[in-house]
């Protein structure tokens, strides 16, 4: 499994340096929980989505924007790591605002985080981004790829401005200016950032922890 890893990581990385879209290819959507006896910690809050098995040993932390062409890049990859050790390894998602399209999108996760459809709406955000988040060109509407995906667009729009939503946007902000996260993806393994940005990186940082239990 190392080996394999290392190679498909190296693949990785390197398509993550050239906006990687090519590296896109899971669409089986994830169980998403929230977080069981979360406490008021910046790194992790009770409302981020989980994917995984929400009570895993081994957290792995992603400040992810969705308008990011590495996000995009890493996110099958997170989701190999993450089947590579099952029920021991979950995935929380906190949101970062670094594109002038990310707010909208992540307002669309939210929102659908809240209708239960979180998973297949961000594989479809994900699969689209080149088309509502393409860099000097005009974009599509991101709205229309989530209603593909089950978001029922009229609540949807409904609920974009409520408190809920917009507290939750405000709180993962605070927490990324307090935590001086300045790029994404960002990962933490059990609260330990990576030595080195890098897919075997955060492979092998997963691996001591699950060792480690």
């Amino acid at each position: 499994m190392n080996r394999r890893f290392l190679v498909f990581g190296a693949a990785a990385t390197s398509a993550a340096a050239f906006a990687g879209a090519a590296w896109y290819f899971g669409r089986s959507p994830e169980p998403v929980a929230s977080i069981p006896n979360a406490t008021n910690d910046p790194m992790v809050r009770p409302y981020s989505p989980v994917i995984g098995p929400p009570n895993a040993a081994v957290t792995i932390v992603e400040f992810f924007d969705p308008a990011c062409e590495a996000c995009r890049a890493f996110h099958p990859i997170v989701k190999q790591i993450v089947a590579a050790f099952p029920g021991k390894v979950r995935v929380v998602l906190r949101y970062t605002a670094f594109h002038p399209s990310s707010k909208e999108a992540i307002t669309i996760l939210e929102t659908a985080r809240l209708q239960g459809v979180f998973a297949p709406v961000l594989e479809a955000l994900l699969d689209a981004q080149p088309r509502w988040a393409p860099h000097g060109r005009t974009p599509e509407n991101a709205w229309a790829f989530a209603e593909k995906a089950g978001l029922n667009i009229a609540r949807a729009k409904r609920e974009a401005n409520s408190p809920t939503i917009i507290s939750t946007i405000e709180q993962d902000a605070a927490d990324v200016a307090s935590l001086g996260i300045r790029g994404t993806p960002t990962f933490f393994v059990n609260g330990k950032p990576l030595p080195k940005f890098g897919a075997q990186q955060l492979y092998d940082l997963v691996k001591q922890e699950v060792d480690a239990l």
